[in-house]
């Protein structure tokens, strides 16, 4: 394994991610506590994977000189942007949201960890979907444009 092998390993996670969310929110919806507590704990884990798998790749690049990697001028590029920064704004804020999440469940607060997961859960979906796409656009679309 290399270094260029990181951005498709972290979108891999990502899609993880969101598959396994969903597969939370359908058993939640089913009354399936058990297997929603084992696809969330599931989603946890593979989005804090994906997190140190990020921190490493984006480390390795600093420490080696490689700039980040930048979509070219086109007509492409403004929507990027704005997903890309959808993205990276609310994967700092879902972070204290997940947490509160999970400790609201571990502590047993049933009414209270629901009142927060109908705002977590979109938007950790979102990030994991959007991260997808930004990898998508960036190693896939963005070199057929250049």
């Amino acid at each position: 394994m290399t270094a260029a092998d990181f951005p498709v390993i972290n979108a891999s996670l990502n899609a993880t991610s969101a598959a396994l969310l969903t597969g939370g929110f359908i058993f939640i919806k089913r009354g399936n506590y058990r297997a929603h507590a084992a696809m969330m704990i599931s989603a946890l884990i593979t989005s804090a994977a994906f997190l140190a798998c990020y921190l490493t790749y984006h480390t390795y690049r600093a420490k080696h000189g490689i700039g980040i990697t930048r979509f070219p001028e086109s007509g492409w590029k403004p929507l990027y942007q704005a997903i890309l920064l959808s993205h990276t704004i609310l994967a700092v804020v879902i972070l204290p949201l997940i947490y509160l999440t999970l400790s609201r469940a571990v502590k047993r607060r049933w009414p209270l960890h629901r009142q927060i997961s109908v705002i977590t859960l979109p938007l950790w979906f979102y990030v994991s979907v959007t991260g997808v796409v930004v990898y998508w656009m960036l190693y896939h679309l963005a070199p057929r444009l250049r």
